[in-house]
């Protein structure tokens, strides 16, 4: 673990640099100098498919490829008192941002919102709230340990919910349900603020965050609504990493293996069958 200090120092950093992402205006990042774009799939604290994912960008050697990470908190690995170490990859996450600051994106999923809203989220009877904040002491200790938490909290508020490539590739972490999207108001992720009711249900970004319908009406007038024709999505969990549910949408999944991820160039217009074969696995 890197000192205390110096992981604050590199959370707020990745705070400020998150909201100042080229591109981004309100909660949407349409972001600069993009030709492809590679997205994650859900991590939940997997730090070997991290690994993986970050050597498969090779964002040095690619200048023009963005790497978008979502959902990275609550995984499966404890420390011996039970706190989450899923915190390892907001760490990681927060010091790649402030390597790559235009080509590194992190959105939210439905257990960060669930972990800055104070929403419990509970799996086999466990408090996973509850232990993501015991992570972060058993880490960094009783006297950091608060103080590192409260910071994750707030990179969590700042993060983007989506992204839009420009050759209209949408990329976020789900989509409303049909009974939601009659009351999905889009303009809502362009506030610099949030309001208490966008994160409620029925909210916007509760509905982006949490939904699971993917029948091909609701995506397709989901996407008619953000002004893309593709979406790569995560938040539905599948035993081969990765599902096509409907001809515009694909869910990749990275917290168990197989893990899946999309490679999608971003520069130029796509078939379907192009779109569905940037599918790859780790």
């Amino acid at each position: 673990m890197p000192a205390p200090d110096r992981m604050l120092t590199f959370l707020r950093q990745a705070v400020v640099l998150s909201r100042a992402t080229p591109g981004r205006r309100g909660r949407i990042v349409e972001p600069v100098g993009c030709t492809e774009i590679l997205v994650a799939g859900d991590l939940h604290g997997h730090v070997g498919h991290f690994q993986g994912l970050l050597k498969a960008a090779d964002l040095g050697q690619n200048p023009g490829r963005h790497l978008i990470l979502q959902e990275l908190i609550h995984g499966t690995y404890r420390y011996p008192a039970g706190g989450d170490k899923s915190h390892q990859l907001v760490d990681l996450f927060a010091a790649l941002k402030a390597q790559f600051p235009r080509q590194v994106h992190y959105l939210p999923g439905n257990h960060e919102l669930a972990q800055w809203t104070g929403r419990k989220v509970l799996k086999a009877d466990a408090d996973l709230n509850a232990a993501f904040e015991q992570g972060a002491t058993a880490a960094y200790g009783p006297e950091y340990g608060p103080e590192v938490y409260q910071t994750y909290l707030d990179l969590f508020k700042a993060l983007p919910v989506a992204v839009r490539t420009p050759n209209r590739v949408l990329v976020s972490h789900s989509l409303p349900s049909a009974r939601q999207m009659t009351l999905f108001d889009p303009s809502r992720l362009r506030a610099a603020e949030y309001t208490d009711a966008d994160l409620q249900p029925g909210g916007s970004v509760h509905g982006v965050l949490w939904g699971r319908d993917v029948s091909p009406a609701n995506v397709a007038e989901y996407l008619r609504r953000m002004d893309a024709d593709f979406l790569v999505s995560g938040h539905i969990a599948s035993d081969t990493g990765y599902s096509v549910p409907n001809d515009m949408q694909v869910i990749v999944d990275c917290a168990e293996s197989p893990a899946g991820y999309a490679l999608v160039p971003a520069d130029r217009p796509l078939t379907h069958e192009e779109f569905v074969g940037c599918v790859r696995m780790l």
